[in-house]
């Protein structure tokens, strides 16, 4: 990213930061808020109430339904033709990542730059309606997010609740590793090498002390599709992800990964990961595995998408098509196999802000768009481990909601068209 870039960025963030500083000061009084609006969806049951409201005090809804009470002095914020729902959760996102070339993104700028990029990403996120995500790897930026999870958690920036990972961890030579520069130039991995048992436990215990929620993985890769059939290396065996799981759950932490196809899909279903993620192959048995043991698959088709529209040569972007279409057929098998599926959109390669796309193609690839929805907001709360916090408008839940024109389970491109958002009760768009 230029320079040039950052300077004009950085003026909009100390504006948005302004606002958000007043937003807050209305939080602090506590003042009731009604929402209203033609419809609200109930995302359990599917049932939309005509017309629908919402109570607001202080961060927490209060009461919800097709009407509520309106508390003498209470503001009211008609939201006209609309419909109400909870927030988006998007459980795959790099916010320290933008559109270029990934791996001269993370040598050429600094971690400070990065972490201004990342700040104004995570803006970008929630106006477009996601006020929860997960950041899976700051891709070389080491516990930079941290620091970004807590301003926004302070109310010093706008932005979703956080999960973060930290660095992720990697083998020597893995995934993330600079395999494709002059190893005498010892450009540095976009993960935390760990080769062996003993430095997993060592690299989860570093990131846990820099403030890690969870412990990300990159269990497979590289990944090739050659005369139509796809196939990828693994990083780590079974055992070794065992010893990183009970680990991090040492310190009440859990493990996803990066794992696109067999065997290390099964190893990490075996080892009792949280989610795997990509999802491209899954065997019958790790199918099996993970609807027993309700362990989350999250596809991220917008990811391959982009780079199959947007990557530089003819050759390369024909690889990533063909990457799409074969995922798209194993998604249809896992969801047949009763695979519990979240949804996140590995946001950041591609422009932050824009990753409502994953809905419309999880619809386009077979899941019925109230399942959809079920799968990024219930099922995403449980991945973030915000149960009974977020992802319905249900009473003592935090005050996360959207607008959107239309009706999502009709057509679940009105998420792209979000025109109003809350996060604990303040309003960042209106």
């Amino acid at each position: 990213m230029k320079k040039l870039r950052v300077f004009p960025a950085l003026i909009t963030l100390i504006l948005a930061c302004a606002l958000i500083s007043s937003a807050q000061s209305q939080t602090d009084s506590a003042h009731a808020i009604v929402l209203h609006a033609a419809r609200l969806l109930d995302i359990e049951s599917g049932r939309i109430s005509k017309p629908g409201e919402v109570l607001v005090q202080g961060e927490r809804i209060v009461e919800s339904g097709q009407k509520v009470a309106h508390p003498a002095g209470a503001e009211i914020i008609d939201l006209g033709d609309s419909t109400l729902l909870p927030g988006l959760i998007d459980a795959h996102v790099h916010l320290f990542l933008h559109p270029g070339a990934e791996d001269l993104q993370t040598v050429e700028e600094s971690v400070p730059q990065r972490t201004i990029v990342a700040t104004l990403a995570a803006r970008a996120d929630l106006m477009a309606g996601f006020t929860a995500e997960r950041d899976m790897g700051t891709e070389g930026a080491g516990s930079a997010d941290t620091a970004v999870r807590n301003a926004i958690d302070q109310g010093l920036v706008p932005g979703p609740r956080l999960r973060i990972s930290g660095n992720a961890i990697d083998i020597l030579g893995g995934h993330e590793d600079a395999n494709r520069y002059n190893p005498a130039q010892h450009v540095l991995s976009n993960a935390t090498y760990a080769n062996n048992p003993a430095e997993l436990v060592t690299a989860i215990r570093e990131q846990v002390k820099e403030g890690a929620d969870f412990i990300k993985i990159y269990e497979t890769g590289p990944d090739i599709v050659r005369d139509g059939r796809f196939s990828t290396t693994y990083q780590y065996t079974e055992a070794e992800l065992k010893a990183a799981i009970e680990e991090a759950a040492r310190s009440g932490k859990r493990v996803a990964v990066h794992a696109t196809g067999e065997p290390g899909t099964l190893y990490a279903a075996r080892a009792g990961v949280v989610s795997i993620d990509h999802a491209n192959q899954l065997s019958d048995e790790t199918m099996r595995l993970m609807r027993d043991k309700q362990i989350f698959a999250v596809p991220t088709f917008t990811i391959l998408e982009y780079f199959s529209e947007h990557n530089d040569s003819a050759e390369q972007r024909a690889h990533d098509r063909q990457m799409l279409d074969l995922h798209a057929i194993e998604f249809r098998k896992q969801l047949a196999a009763g695979v519990p599926m979240a949804v996140g959109s590995d946001v950041g390669p591609f422009p932050h802000g824009t990753q409502a796309r994953e809905f419309e193609l999880m619809v386009k690839y077979g899941m019925p768009p109230l399942a959809t929805l079920q799968a990024d907001l219930l099922n995403g709360a449980k991945l973030l481990g915000w149960q009974g916090q977020i992802g319905e408008l249900k009473p003592g839940y935090f005050a996360d909601v959207i607008a959107v024109p239309g009706d999502p389970i009709q057509d679940i491109t009105v998420l792209q068209k979000v025109s109003f958002v809350m996060k604990g009760g303040v309003v960042y768009r209106k």
